[in-house]
């Protein structure tokens, strides 16, 4: 059985695929800077003998295997490669080598996997019709992000795929398990940032300035009301500010200027940009009627990730199939964002969670932490299932 080849294969190139994980890990480069790792996958793809082209979004690589004849169907699995600016903790042999990068979102794993998933489809390439491409992306921690990027550069095209299928490490979920979620699963993502202009002067005379702190807090406050009294109760929205910095200002200082950046998020597109409306408009009245300015710049970033209903339905059981039922789990939904979501708004799509905790090992450290780590173990597991889901697709 295909399925049973498939197990076999993942677990003889489980260990390589450790030793890619770890040397991807050791060498993080930052998002649109991958430059070393752009040419580690490509000359893996040349080892394992796939075809494939190197440059795409400057840093990122396209490959296609092409299976038996009979079909042009093409199914595509993708990776993101870039790195977080953070400085790794973790004393382990493979701790990053560089100061302040780190590879605390996993994309480490996601490559590997898909390298390793690779391997075993070009293995197997005369066992199944149509075509895979594989998409190892960079830069999906920073906006516009790379999906955006590689998609204005015709990723999906030429081939183009039927479907997209990709996977995100997570911690909360044991090593050995995945999870799935049909519909509106990841939330759109849009920076903020806010200007308030006042007018500065001594800290023990107020009524001689415009107090622009005093205006921010007022801003920050009423800000929650675009979720709480605006937004559907069954529409998830957030609204945070996570930097607040006055220009020139001190303990006895009524600065000129204060800076405030901060998120949007919501799983509602038609919502979104409604409430981007309403966030400038009470911002900038606020400010208005205590005398002062706001100026309100808003960044449109990532879209909502919506898996296609029927191809996730389809992904879950063929994972059912090739890990155990139990094995599989349903997702609640999540408001951190994607740059997948791109690829969802121009073909069916599958973004699903690959277990990648042990809590008897201590490994249970959430993503963009300094101490993220996996158990290795999931490794095997994800590059089967990678290999599994991609056969099925074509072959169902």
């Amino acid at each position: 059985m295909l399925k049973d080849k498939i197990q076999q294969l993942a677990k003889a190139y489980h260990q390589d695929v450790i030793g890619i994980r770890r040397h991807i890990h050791q060498n993080p480069e930052l998002s649109f800077q991958e430059v070393e790792t752009g040419k580690y996958i490509a000359a893996k793809l040349t080892e394992f003998g796939i075809p494939h082209q190197h440059g795409v979004a400057e840093t990122g690589v396209v490959g296609l295997i092409q299976g038996r004849n009979g079909s042009d169907k093409v199914v595509a699995l993708r990776a993101d490669i870039d790195a977080l600016p953070i400085e790794e903790a973790n004393e382990v042999p493979y701790k990053s080598s560089k100061p302040g990068v780190m590879h605390a979102c996993g994309h480490d794993v996601h490559t590997a996997s898909l390298l390793g998933a690779a391997r075993i489809l070009n293995d197997l390439r005369h066992e199944f019709d149509g075509a895979i491409k594989l998409i190892f992306q960079p830069g999906e921690e920073l906006l516009p992000g790379g999906a955006s990027i590689m998609i204005k550069e015709g990723v999906l095209e030429n081939p183009r795929p039927a479907s997209i299928i990709g996977q995100h490490v997570h911690p909360p979920l044991e090593a050995g398990k995945v999870g799935m979620r049909s519909g509106s699963y990841m939330a759109s993502a849009d920076e903020l940032y806010l200007t308030v202009k006042g007018r500065g002067g001594h800290g023990a005379l107020p009524h001689d300035c415009i107090d622009p702190v005093v205006i921010s807090a007022h801003i920050i406050t009423a800000l929650q009301q675009i979720v709480s009294r605006n937004a559907d109760p069954h529409t998830p929205s957030v609204v945070t500010f996570g930097y607040i910095a006055s220009k020139g200002g001190a303990t006895n200082i009524i600065p000129n200027e204060v800076r405030l950046e901060g998120t949007f998020r919501t799983m509602n597109e038609e919502w979104r940009f409604k409430a981007h409306q309403l966030i400038k408009k009470m911002a900038e009245s606020i400010a208005e009627g205590m005398g002062g300015v706001c100026d309100v710049v808003i960044d449109v970033g990532y879209p909502v990730l919506v898996n296609d209903d029927a191809l996730t339905q389809k992904v879950r059981t063929y994972a059912e199939e090739y890990l155990g039922p139990e094995n599989v789990v349903e997702l609640p939904p999540r408001m951190t964002a994607e740059d997948f979501a791109y690829y969802s708004q121009h073909l069916p799509a599958c973004f699903y969670r690959l277990g990648t905790g042990n809590t008897a090992k201590g490994i249970t450290s959430p993503i963009h932490t300094n101490t993220f780590d996996i158990d290795e173990q999931c490794l095997e597991q994800s590059i089967g299932l990678m290999a599994w889901l991609a056969v099925k697709e074509l072959n169902g």
